[in-house]
């Protein structure tokens, strides 16, 4: 039974990947949100990743940073203050975890790091400054990272396209916006939470030993594919 530390782990992608893992692992879950999830495997600590100090932990095996922001402006109207916060967020927090746990990673056996990126980084999308600058830090890390903890510890990114969680609410507003979003990909769909959570427990498994300093793709062919 491996140790995982799932941070933002109490909804959308992360609680996905709480449900997907949690039958065969020990979970600790940080989050700002409180949660009724009860499962004997299943500790949660309050945690705001912008400003709370992270806990001691006795072991760790695995590591999953997933806050993440939609901030959708144009330029014109993006702040500074909103790239900052855009940054703190996915990068800094992201940063701080992996210095934190970094020590007790490189004990396990099996260790291995897990982070968020976006199909922005690699699509120029209107709107998405922000946060393509911030994930664009989170593809450098993943990069540098793996070169650099190779043998030891494994870091790779996930990088989807818009998701159905409460996160993409305020895009996902209405059934036509959804029909529309499902339309501008190739393969006329978007992803759900479980199928990102899927993705996640192979990359952070032995079944995925030999990968590491990759982001991938989840996509539905908007990135890939010309429609």
């Amino acid at each position: 039974m491996k140790n995982f530390l799932i941070i933002g782990g109490t909804k959308g992608i992360g609680k996905a990947i709480v449900e997907e893992v949690i039958e065969h692992n020990k979970i600790t879950c940080l989050s700002r949100n409180n949660t009724d999830f009860v499962h004997k495997n299943y500790s949660h600590v309050k945690f705001d990743a912008l400003s709370d100090d992270l806990p001691d932990l006795d072991s760790i095996d695995c590591l999953i940073y997933c806050p993440g922001s939609i901030n959708l402006k144009p330029i014109s109207t993006l702040s500074l203050d909103d790239f900052r916060n855009d940054f703190e967020l996915n990068v800094i927090g992201a940063v701080r975890a992996i210095k934190k746990y970094l020590p007790l990673l490189k004990k396990s056996e099996t260790a291995s790091i897990l982070l968020f990126s976006t199909v922005a980084t690699k699509l120029g999308m209107p709107y998405h400054a922000s946060v393509s600058v911030a994930k664009s830090g989170i593809d450098g890390l993943v990069k540098t990272l793996g070169s650099e903890l190779a043998p030891k510890v494994r870091i790779n990114a996930i990088a989807p396209t818009i998701t159905n969680t409460d996160l993409a609410s305020k895009i996902l507003r209405n059934e036509k916006v959804v029909e529309n979003m499902v339309e501008r990909h190739p393969l006329k769909m978007i992803l759900s939470p479980k199928e990102v959570a899927k993705m996640a427990s192979f990359l952070v498994s032995e079944d995925a030993s030999s990968i590491s300093g990759q982001i991938f793709n989840m996509d539905a062919g908007i990135v890939s594919f010309k429609s």
